[in-house]
């Protein structure tokens, strides 16, 4: 399990990097401020999330019985609902796809949970 987490989580390392070029470059002028801004989010909490995938990887490779890879689960289903909600809230003007955000939020709150109760039970 440790090697997909690494692996998902230079994945969304590489995808938030280039969503990050892509808005600042190809974006700017195309998107109002408010909604450069909504992907710019986006970006940030995709980079968060990358970086807690490599943190479950490493907490299971030391750890593998005592964390859970729900943590790991959850960051990926973080990652998709709520900063693949705000970057196509941001190139689309749907504005009903803002409603999806939350629970990607809380999918993010849950995995970060998951990752320390695993951690402290190990």
């Amino acid at each position: 399990m440790d090697k997909i987490f690494a692996t998902s989580g230079a994945i969304s390392a590489l995808i938030g990097v280039a969503a990050g070029a892509f808005g600042a470059h190809a974006l700017k002028d195309r998107l109002s401020d408010d909604m450069l801004a909504v992907f710019e989010v986006g970006v940030k909490y995709q980079m968060y999330h990358a970086f807690g995938l490599l943190a479950v990887a490493w907490a299971l490779s030391r750890w593998p019985e005592g964390v859970s890879p729900l943590a790991g689960w959850f960051f990926i289903l973080g990652t998709v609902l709520f900063s693949g909600s705000l970057y196509a809230l941001s190139l689309s003007g749907i504005r009903w796809l803002g409603a999806i955000t939350p629970l990607g939020g809380l999918a993010f709150i849950l995995g970060w949970a998951m990752l320390a109760w695993g951690i402290y039970r190990a």
